[in-house]
């Protein structure tokens, strides 16, 4: 896969859908995956650093960075969701999340709707149980390559924090 695709945006009634990749728009022909992305935060305020983690190899988008987290179960809420895919993955357990935001994307391999979450207490060793990396960052982020999905998240942080340059690192 290429190292940043194109993302188109378009506005479908009350949620955004962002296309990622030049080609068609394809979701009003899916119904979307719902997933619980955890926004972890060491402490409050414009300092405050958040962790990402790489995409683990076998999976889409393997070794690009996101905001950890996974798919929300039938009949699951999205903060059970969110504490469960955090403990399997990571290997801590949570106090709690903070809903923030909701994101669609529209990726070749999946419709996905994003529920960020913002999580400031958490208890357990970190352990990367897929094999995947983990890194905290601040703005701007030095990890490459970002997920396309990661990019809306900060944005948000860069408008809450009052900061105006480059978010991320642009991959050739």
């Amino acid at each position: 896969m290429p190292a940043e695709e194109p993302v188109n945006e378009a506005s479908t009634g009350a949620e955004r859908v962002t296309t990622v990749d030049a080609g068609v728009a394809r979701a009003a022909a899916r119904e979307p995956v719902e997933v619980a992305v955890g926004v972890l935060l060491e402490g409050h305020g414009p300092g405050a650093r958040f962790l990402l983690t790489s995409r683990p190899a076998g999976k889409a988008y393997a070794g690009y960075w996101e905001f950890p987290g996974g798919k929300v179960e039938p009949g699951e809420s999205v903060e059970a969701a969110l504490a469960r895919e955090l403990h399997e993955e990571l290997g801590i357990t949570i106090d709690g999340a903070e809903r923030w935001q909701v994101e669609v994307f529209d990726y070749p391999h999946a419709l996905v709707r994003l529920s960020f979450c913002k999580v400031f207490a958490w208890h357990g060793e970190f352990v990367m149980r897929e094999g995947q990396q983990m890194a905290w960052q601040s703005l701007p982020v030095t990890v490459a390559p970002v997920l396309p999905g990661t990019l809306p998240v900060l944005r948000w942080f860069a408008n809450e924090r009052g900061f105006s340059g480059a978010t991320h690192r642009e991959v050739p």
